[in-house]
C-alpha cells in the first residue's frame, strides 16, 4: 500500500532540495574563485555578502525553530517539548541506543580532526570547510530521507523518532567552521552547540520523553512523519529496478 507524503516528510525532501542549491552555489562560486585565484573564498564572499547573508539566514532560522514546538519538525526532534510527553503508564526508561552517542561522538571527532589537521597545514583553506559544512547539510537530509549509516551501524534506533542524537545535526553539520575564524561561522557554531546544549540538558533532566516504553508520542500510531513506509518504498523501487536490469542483461547475453 502507498503512502502520501506527510506535511512533515515534504518539509525534509523542500530542505533538501533548498540545501543542495545552495551547495551547489557555493560549490560554483568556489571553483570559478580557484581558477581565477582569488585569494581566500571568505574575503571573495566578504565582499559581496550575499550568499553568506542566504546561507546564514537559512540556517540560522532552521536553528531557532528547533528551539520550540513545531509541527513541520520531525517527532525525533520535538519529543524533547513537554507538549509532546504522552504518559504510557510505565516508568522504565528504555534508551538502548545510550552508550553508542559516546561511539558516535568519538568517531565524528576525529574523523572531522583529519580536515582540521589539513586546514592546519595549509592544504585546505576556508572554502573547503566551507563547502564541507555544506555538503554535511545536504548529508544530514539524505539520512534522514534515505539511509542514515548512525542509525544502521551504531545507534541501532528503529527510526528517527527514537534517535537518541537526533538534535546532535547542526553541531556536527557546522563542526569544520570551528577552523573558519570568522563571526559568522563561529555564530552558526555556537547557536548550534547552544540547541545541543538545550536538547542533552533536556535529556539528563527528563529522560522519560525520549523512550517510546514511556512516551506513547514515539510509538508508530502517533508518528506524523512515517518516513519508514517511504523508506521502505524505495528499497522495494531499488529491487525492481535491479530485478528488471538483471533480466534485460539475461536478454541480451542470449
Amino acid at each position: 500500500m502507498k503512502r502520501k507524503l506527510t506535511p512533515v516528510s515534504m518539509f525534509h525532501y523542500f530542505r533538501l532540495i533548498y540545501r543542495s542549491a545552495l551547495f551547489l552555489v557555493l560549490l560554483i562560486v568556489y571553483l570559478i574563485h580557484r581558477i581565477r585565484g582569488h585569494g581566500e573564498l571568505t574575503s571573495t564572499l566578504e565582499r559581496q555578502p550575499m550568499i553568506i547573508t542566504v546561507i546564514c539566514t537559512v540556517f540560522i532560522v532552521e536553528m531557532i525553530i528547533r528551539f520550540f514546538p513545531c509541527r513541520l519538525e520531525s517527532p525525533g526532534a520535538q519529543k524533547q517539548f513537554a507538549r509532546n510527553y504522552i504518559k504510557s503508564g510505565k516508568t522504565d526508561i528504555l534508551i538502548h541506543d545510550n552508550n553508542a552517542t559516546v561511539l558516535v561522538l568519538m568517531i565524528w571527532i576525529g574523523f572531522n580532526a583529519i580536515f582540521g589537521a589539513l586546514y592546519i597545514v595549509g592544504i585546505l583553506d576556508d572554502g573547503i570547510m566551507l563547502l564541507l559544512s555544506c555538503a554535511y547539510s545536504v548529508c544530514d537530509m539524505i539520512c534522514i530521507l534515505f539511509f542514515c549509516p548512525f542509525q544502521s551501524w551504531f545507534m541501532k534506533n528503529k527510526c528517527c523518532s527514537t534517535c537518541r542524537i537526533y538534535n546532535w545535526d547542526y553541531a556536527m553539520m557546522f563542526t569544520p567552521l570551528f577552523f573558519v575564524a570568522k563571526p559568522y561561522t563561529w555564530g552558526l557554531l555556537l547557536l548550534s552547540a547552544a540547541l545541543l546544549a538545550r536538547w542533552e540538558i533536556t535529556f539528563y533532566l527528563h529522560p522519560e520523553r525520549f523512550s517510546e516504553n514511556t512516551n506513547d508520542y514515539l510509538r508508530c500510531q502517533n508518528c506524523t512523519e512515517k518516513l519508514c513506509a517511504h523508506k521502505k518504498q524505495l528499497k522495494t523501487l531499488w529491487v525492481q529496478i535491479a530485478e528488471f536490469t538483471a533480466r534485460k542483461k539475461q536478454q541480451l547475453l542470449k
